[in-house]
């Protein structure tokens, strides 16, 4: 006997995800997105939608919405970190997104490049106290050691 409940939207945007079909999760999830909402669940489906953009590579579209949305620009920044894509970063950075260039200074940090970071803090934001103290985090050498 078939099942005749109606399916949710939620169960075909998972099933979409499953399926590896992000286009048709996207269009199901972001019908119920809304970032300022005070329905959890409304705010919860703003970031899946989000994640789900960033995972269908869908930067341009994360990137527009990033404009006027801190979630949007947080994961932007997220992905482009996943992706390893420093100039972009820095060209955030560089435009005054702070996020950015927090996320950029750990990319280089993690990845040993503490000079390189420390030059991106004097060009970028030479005043700003917490990149430099992102910066020194990673500069500082592993404790037990000499």
């Amino acid at each position: 006997m078939r099942d005749t409940r109606p399916v949710k939207w939620f169960e075909q945007a998972e099933e979409a995800e499953r399926r590896q079909d992000g286009d048709t999760a996207i269009t199901w999830v972001s019908a119920h997105a809304e970032c300022s909402s005070d329905a959890s669940d409304r705010h919860g489906s703003h970031l899946w939608h989000l994640d789900l953009l960033a995972r269908a590579d869908r930067l341009p579209e994360l990137a527009e919405r990033a404009t006027t949305c801190v979630h949007a620009r947080r994961r932007l920044n997220r992905a482009l970190r996943e992706r390893g894509m420093e100039a972009a970063l820095r060209e955030r950075a560089d435009d005054g997104d702070r996020h950015a260039l927090y996320v950029l200074l750990r990319l280089l940090g993690e990845a040993g490049r503490i000079e390189e970071a420390r030059r991106v803090v004097e060009e970028v934001d030479p005043d700003n106290a917490y990149a430099r103290k992102v910066v020194a985090d990673h500069g500082a050498p592993e404790s037990g050691t000499r």
